[in-house]
């Protein structure tokens, strides 16, 4: 047996609408839909800065960094 899951029809999203524009008034909804597409704007921003960690298969793993570019054990010895 087939379920169908989360499908709106037209007639859902004009209830919703209507029932949005009721509590929170004409004035208030634009200031909503600004403040959801800033944002979805920013989301996607972010979510394009994020590096892959997982390699694509295939791909051959990158050496480890080392401790000594780290900046921690560059100077020489001291001699006494």
């Amino acid at each position: 047996m087939a379920l169908r899951l989360a499908v709106f029809t037209e007639t859902h999203l004009i209830l919703l609408l209507v029932i949005l524009l009721l509590l929170f008034g004409g004035k208030k909804l634009p200031e909503l839909a600004r403040g959801l597409g800033e944002a979805m704007r920013e989301f996607k921003k972010a979510s394009r800065d994020v590096p892959d960690d997982h390699p694509a298969p295939g791909a051959k793993p990158e050496a480890p960094a080392s401790t000594a570019s780290t900046g921690a054990n560059n100077q020489p010895p001291k001699s006494s």
